[in-house]
C-alpha cells in the first residue's frame, strides 16, 4: 500500500508522491528514490542520524513518532533548525504518514 506524501523540495516546488508502506523506506529514500535532492546533498551519513542532510520541516499535523536521543543531539548541531524540524530519515513509512507534508530544510553546503 502506498501513502499520499507531499514534499516541498529546497527550490520551493511541492511534489505529491506515492510513499510504499511495505518496503522498509523511510522519508529521506523516498527524497532520494523521487530524485528531489541533488545526489549527495542528502542522506549523506546513510540514514543513520549522523549528519542533518536530510532534516526536513514537518508543515503537517501528521502524528510521527517522537524523536530518538540520537535524532535530538543531531538536530542539536544542525544549521537552519526550527521548531518542526525532523531527520527524514528517522521518520519510517507507515500508513500513518497519509497526507504528510514536509519540506526539505536547506542545504548545509
Amino acid at each position: 500500500m502506498d501513502v499520499k506524501i507531499t514534499i516541498i523540495d529546497r527550490d520551493g516546488t511541492a511534489h505529491k508522491v506515492d510513499a510504499p508502506t511495505d518496503m522498509a523506506m523511510n522519508l529521506m529514500e523516498v527524497v532520494r528514490s523521487y530524485e528531489l535532492a541533488p545526489e549527495g546533498t542528502i542522506g549523506i551519513c546513510g540514514g543513520m542520524a549522523m549528519c542533518a542532510s536530510c532534516q526536513c520541516y514537518v508543515k503537517s499535523d501528521t502524528p510521527l513518532r517522537e524523536k530518538e536521543d540520537d535524532e535530538e543531539a543531531m538536530l542539536a548541531e544542525a544549521f537552519y533548525v526550527q521548531d518542526n524540524s525532523r531527520l527524514s530519515c528517522q521518520i519510517p513509512i507507515t500508513e500513518e504518514l497519509e497526507g504528510l507534508v514536509v519540506e526539505l530544510a536547506p542545504s548545509e553546503e
